[in-house]
């Protein structure tokens, strides 16, 4: 990795030039993220990444040239160790799974809004942190730094007013949910208020073991959709 400096450089990558304004709006609100550049294809992308050498590429995968995965590879192949966020509406098992594979930081579904990305920055940022001044001493100085890589486990330490058996019960909901689930949804499933499982949905969410999207209807503002993703 780089050395640790005052922001953290951000390549925003999409086909839609609209939607990379937008996500580059998002970044810029929240420092130290800034952003160095935007790209709208994976032969962009690539150049960008060796030119502007960012920190962290917030990447699209239905890219009008090369698939969004198909990206990484080409990185590290050359030499590039800038970290991934994948910013997509793919929501293909095979898909996710794939980009775990090839180590992305964490992947978010379209569309979204700032206060789904928010989070996910700031659980970058202090990761990033702890793992470019760390010193490791002992296997314990490594456990701890790999346990701020994933999600909490379930039954781990839970925001005050949260239960680890109601958490369990929305848990088994999403899991066993066939597509996207609703808090009205969730609540109907285990029997809680609507209020009750948004907490545990967004928590989920928070933690990146869910992640979230939004269904437009006629009126009124969308409704926020959860699905299992660990």
């Amino acid at each position: 990795m780089t050395e640790p400096h005052d922001t953290i450089d951000v390549l925003v990558v999409d086909d839609d030039f609209m939607v990379a304004r937008v996500h580059r709006t998002f970044v810029e609100r929240m420092p130290p993220f800034h952003v160095v550049g935007t790209a709208h294809t994976g032969q962009q992308a690539i150049e960008a990444v060796d030119t502007l050498r960012p920190d962290l590429v917030l990447l699209d995968l239905y890219l009008p040239d090369i698939f969004g995965l198909d990206v990484i590879p080409r990185l590290r192949t050359a030499g590039h160790d800038c970290d991934v966020m994948v910013i997509s509406a793919a929501r293909e098992a095979d898909t996710v799974r794939g980009a775990v594979r090839h180590g992305v930081v964490d992947y978010l579904l379209k569309p979204f809004d700032h206060e789904d990305l928010q989070p996910r920055l700031e659980r970058y940022a202090t990761q990033r942190g702890r793992l470019l001044t760390t010193v490791v001493r002992g296997q314990a100085d490594v456990d701890r730094v790999l346990a701020g890589a994933f999600a909490p486990a379930a039954g781990g330490t839970l925001p005050k007013g949260l239960s680890v058996e109601t958490a369990a019960l929305v848990e088994r909901a999403l899991r066993e949910a066939n597509g996207t689930v609703s808090a009205a949804e969730a609540a109907a499933a285990t029997g809680i208020s609507r209020v009750s499982a948004r907490r545990y949905l967004e928590y989920f969410h928070t933690t990146g073991n869910a992640a979230v999207s939004l269904r437009y209807g006629t009126a009124g503002r969308p409704e926020r959709r959860y699905i299992w993703l660990a």
